[in-house]
């Protein structure tokens, strides 16, 4: 269960990387917030500060259903990995009917693959 989690925090830390360029101003904003801008405008810089801090919470959440990391009370994280599942699934939905071109093709795959590990570690 470890490495399945770890699979998770490896794609969390590269979309925490992604995340960090577009605040830092990449043209790379056609692969998310529906792909609307090359470069995010401000608000949406923002978010993708707010995603980085919320991708480091799901990292511990993982860490810690896979037995891996004690910092959160287990009633907490066996109700937050159902939650990550649904909240992924749901991303795959999301990202799969994006205007965004570019948005479906990677972030489609990425919110699948942590809808899959979160049910792996749910199940587990």
């Amino acid at each position: 269960m470890i490495l399945i989690a770890v699979v998770g925090v490896v794609v969390l830390a590269a979309l925490a990387v992604f995340q960090l360029a577009l605040v830092g101003g990449a043209p790379l904003g056609r692969f998310a917030w529906g792909g609307q801008h090359d470069v995010l405008p401000a608000r949406l810089r923002v978010g993708s500060v707010v995603s980085i801090a919320i991708y480091g919470v799901v990292a511990v959440v993982l860490l810690q259903a896979a037995g891996a990391y004690r910092a959160l009370p287990r009633g907490l994280v066996d109700v937050g990995i159902w939650v990550l599942t649904g909240y992924f699934a749901l991303g795959v939905a999301l990202n799969a009917i994006s205007r965004s071109r570019p948005e479906r093709l990677v972030m489609t795959p990425v919110a699948l693959v942590l809808a899959v590990v979160c049910l792996v570690l749910a199940l587990g």
